[in-house]
């Protein structure tokens, strides 16, 4: 198939931007094929395994998976992570609450990351901030082990546990900095998002109650309250619709300057306080 017909082949799903990303995005990842080739046919030249190759990947592309499940790892930061359905995908957006985070890391800090997934933002900051030593949690074993695989094929020192971000540990002023992009998807709107992402995604990393969609930072707030030294920064992403409960509930919790920071969409996306 030519690399017309490819991306024509997944608009039934995909708008027609969307579907010559997603099949850009393999041509490139999978058989190495820059954008020049693409445009000169060279998606007409792959060998015989490599034809029936691509066929199995679009097989699947045309059943709803997203392209990062497929391929095996998604772009993130500059650096490529391994995913699977244990884990989210990263998101282009979150990039920025890792920039957030390193700016206020300098030096020999502490940083933890609650709820790290494939531990992108923890291996990222621990890449970019050398001198930092980094800790991530996770409640999912699975989630673990890709962070981990991650870790230590990108080259990143991040000690990884197993904690549950609802009942963390009795610490006091052992943090610099505190991060997390917890779960804040309210179940209401499961209903606007794409089946890409409900029919794929882990579901635990990304609903919440209706009743009560604050529960992780309520959770992560009151133990950044104690676990983080004084002057010390915690950070989330957050749930724009939530945006203005969110820095209440951190300004309640004790925590000073809170700030609501835009993403690079215009969406209420960051919010970031200090421990007094």
């Amino acid at each position: 198939m030519t690399y017309t017909q490819l991306w024509r082949s997944l608009t039934p799903l995909y708008s027609a931007g969307e579907a010559q990303a997603v099949a850009r995005t393999v041509l490139e990842m999978q058989f190495g094929l820059t954008l020049t080739d693409i445009v000169c046919g060279k998606v007409n030249e792959l060998s015989a395994d490599k034809e029936m190759s691509l066929h199995k990947i679009f097989v699947r592309l045309r059943q709803g998976e997203p392209v990062q499940y497929v391929l095996g790892r998604a772009e993130f930061c500059g650096l490529e992570f391994s995913v699977s359905p244990a884990v989210l995908i990263p998101r282009p957006e979150t990039a920025r609450l890792v920039d957030l985070a390193a700016a206020r890391i300098s030096g020999p800090k502490r940083m933890l990351d609650v709820g790290t997934g494939s531990g992108c933002i923890a291996i990222s900051l621990a890449l970019r901030c050398t001198a930092a030593t980094v800790e991530a949690w996770d409640i999912s074993t699975d989630a673990l082990s890709v962070a981990a695989d991650n870790a230590q094929r990108l080259g990143a020192r991040v000690t990884f546990a197993q904690r549950n971000a609802l009942n963390p540990p009795a610490d006091s002023a052992v943090w610099d900095v505190i991060v997390s992009n917890p779960p804040y998807v309210a179940e209401s709107e499961r209903k606007d998002m794409e089946p890409l992402v409900l029919d794929h995604e882990p579901q635990l990393a990304l609903f919440v109650p209706d009743d009560d969609a604050l529960r992780f930072y309520r959770a992560i707030s009151r133990y950044a309250a104690v676990a983080l030294r004084p002057g010390g920064s915690l950070l989330f992403e957050i749930n724009p619709r939530f945006a203005n409960d969110t820095a209440r509930l951190m300004r309640d919790c004790g925590f000073s300057n809170v700030e609501i920071i835009d993403d690079d969409y215009g969406k209420r996306r960051f919010a970031v306080g200090v421990r007094n």
